[in-house]
């Protein structure tokens, strides 16, 4: 814990399974947080204030809070902190329980599991009686959130469906509900499918109630987001859309007087805040930082937390008092400073936002990383990070991912594109690739390396390609349609649309971006943008990473192309990491992954040193026994 006007932070827990989360009690007086073993997990409580009655921080004794059978999932302090509500499964499974216990590791896909619902713990009462508030066993409730004024809960919940709760899209299938306390009458806000919506968020007086959405909520697409808002007693009345802007409109927090609400949302290369007026739907910027800012408010003293972080600041967090505050650095606290040596010790490449003009005349942005010592009128190597999503976006941050800063330091250019597809530049654009899925962001990228070459920046003889996810289907496809690049390194790309379908754990996103028909409908549909359909054109030596239990862009993927490569001559190495996520779990991985990707590229696209060495990855580890042991304030 720290204090909110900056200070040393220190430990105030020593819970042997760590804290999952913790909250405040609205009146100071407890802290209230999670802890246990996976799905075990109970609720304990500090006595903060008898810090007051000179209680050293360190002698606080937690009190159990509840001993829940199920344990506790979600949970939410009531602001009256006389209630907390959480969800969890209605009963223990019995059945699971053996099994985990017996260690039978067989995995049945989307398997039935017992309902999730809302449960409220009664802290006015000593015994703390817990009972169940939902229900209806035909939903399973996924989140919620509690009125200022305590009266409402507005929970979201998806259909008790195996094949709709328990993957990981359930998100398209969940519907909006708000629970009146008082009488225990639950009203369904929303009924449609195939388009994901927020929870619902109360305003300050508990009189509206507000949620985004999709523009168009009747079928699944990627229009840009709006707010609806309603009164939160108007039972049964139409929900008003609001939002003018060319880009997604969320809830982030009200002003006091409900009049506005305040969101973050990227800009071109930057992210800023933005107001909404929630009666005439207009929408403003309130900041024009050259970098990434994210504002939230704390509900008890208003002031604003603000996370953010430049080409030159490492992400930090501040706190200012006041929305006309934010325009004056000057006015804010800090609180967080992490890895300041960087910028003391280390050079850094400039970063800049450019643009430039992409062969059917749209107009394209990105990030360009000059190397470190940078020469006008020099040309240097350039590597072409390739973003993931599609639906993101490269923004003014600090070393821009892929390790960009790195590579600036040995001297190359860095191309960060915000191809079609990519957020922050619009609904057109974002959506520019639906049913055609690489062209126009392949025709992006391509222009925007040759706007460099004209310019020249870049030794177009020294090139290199990389992403992940995403940017690793972008690098198979440039793999299979250009040989103008020297070195490759795609993570996590698909080669085969058809086979991916069923491999992946998510289907409908894939299926709207390549024509919205099931691939048992349309084959060709899937495979005239499947990379490795072109795999006789492949000419690029390319290094292939994946997790081999990687659910969103299964490691068959990776299989395909590397034997794909191998079968038609072009060098290829395929590293496959541990792990059952999509992204490396283990830094130390991750620390191979850029060694490997580094030697590859100077190898191939430099003509420098070796492909691959692991005396090289293994002298960059610090010695074990030369750790030195640390010691935290507060905690032996």
């Amino acid at each position: 814990m720290m204090r909110g006007d900056g200070g040393e932070a220190r430990r105030i827990t020593n819970a042997k399974e760590g804290v999952s989360t913790f909250a405040f009690s609205k009146d100071g007086q407890w802290l209230v947080y999670r802890s246990g073993k996976a799905n075990e997990e109970q609720l304990y409580a500090l006595a903060m204030g008898a810090l007051d009655r000179g209680t050293p921080i360190d002698s606080l004794t937690p009190t159990q809070l509840t001993k829940h059978p199920t344990g506790v999932g979600s949970w939410e302090l009531a602001p009256d902190s006389r209630r907390i509500y959480f969800i969890t499964a209605d009963t223990v499974d019995a059945d699971e329980k053996a099994r985990v216990e017996n260690k039978f590791t067989v995995d049945v896909r989307n398997a039935a599991t017992s309902v999730n619902s809302l449960w409220m713990i009664d802290l006015s009462t000593p015994a703390r009686a817990t009972s169940r508030v939902t229900r209806d066993t035909s939903i399973a409730v996924t989140a919620f959130s509690i009125a200022p004024d305590n009266r409402w809960v507005g929970f979201t919940a998806v259909p008790n469906d195996r094949y709709k709760r328990n993957i990981t899209e359930q998100g398209i299938y969940a519907d909006q509900f708000l629970l009146d306390t008082r009488d225990g009458s639950i009203e369904r806000l929303t009924k449609n499918e195939e388009s994901s919506e927020s929870g619902i968020s109360f305003s300050p007086d508990s009189r509206s109630i507000a949620f985004s959405a999709s523009d168009d909520m009747a079928a699944y697409n990627m229009k840009n987001r709006r707010v609806y808002v309603r009164a939160t007693e108007a039972k049964g009345t139409a929900f008003r859309k609001i939002g003018d802007l060319d880009g997604d409109v969320s809830v982030g927090f009200w002003s006091s007087d409900a009049k506005t609400i305040y969101f973050n949302e990227g800009l071109k290369a930057t992210q800023q805040l933005f107001a909404l007026d929630v009666a005439t739907g207009a929408v403003k910027a309130l900041t024009d930082v050259k970098g990434v800012i994210a504002v939230s408010q704390d509900e008890a003293t208003k002031r604003l937390v603000v996370s953010y972080q430049d080409p030159t600041t490492t992400p930090s967090m501040f706190t200012v008092a006041s929305l006309g505050a934010l325009a004056t650095r000057s006015a804010w606290t800090q609180l967080t400073d992490p890895n300041p040596w960087v910028r003391e010790q280390i050079a850094l490449g400039e970063e800049t936002e450019v643009t430039w003009t992409s062969k059917d005349g749209k107009k394209v942005g990105g990030v360009l990383l000059k190397p470190v010592g940078y020469t006008p009128g020099k040309k240097y190597p350039l590597i072409v990070a390739i973003h993931g999503g599609p639906a993101a976006a490269d923004q003014l941050s600090f070393n821009g991912g892929y390790g960009a800063q790195v590579y600036a330091g040995q001297g190359w250019a860095v191309l960060m594109p915000n191809y079609r597809g990519s957020t922050n530049y619009g609904e057109a654009h974002k959506n520019g690739i639906v049913g055609n899925y690489f062209e126009p962001g392949y025709n992006d990228i391509m222009t925007g390396v040759d706007a460099l070459i004209a310019q020249g920046l870049v030794d177009e003889t020294k090139m290199g390609v990389l992403g992940w996810s995403a940017g690793g289907h972008w690098s198979n496809w440039i793999l299979t349609h250009t040989d103008r690049f020297k070195g490759i390194s795609s993570g996590a790309g698909t080669s085969n649309w058809i086979s991916m379908y069923a491999q992946s754990d998510v289907q409908r996103n894939r299926q709207y971006y390549l024509g919205n028909k099931l691939p048992y409908d349309d084959f060709d549909a899937y495979w005239k943008q499947s990379p490795i359909k072109y795999i006789r054109n492949a000419k690029t030596p390319t290094m292939i990473h994946v997790v081999e239990g990687d659910p969103r862009v299964p490691s068959p993927q990776s299989v395909e192309l590397h034997m794909g490569l191998k079968r038609v001559g072009v060098p290829t190495e395929l590293f496959m990491y541990p792990g059952a996520s999509h992204g490396i779990p283990d830094a130390r991985n991750r620390l191979v992954k850029s060694a490997a990707e580094m030697a590859w590229m100077n190898y191939w696209v430099l003509g420098n040193g070796k492909k691959f060495s692991w005396r090289e990855v293994l002298e960059t580890l610090e010695d074990p026994k030369a750790e030195k042991k640390v010691e935290v304030k507060g905690i032996n």
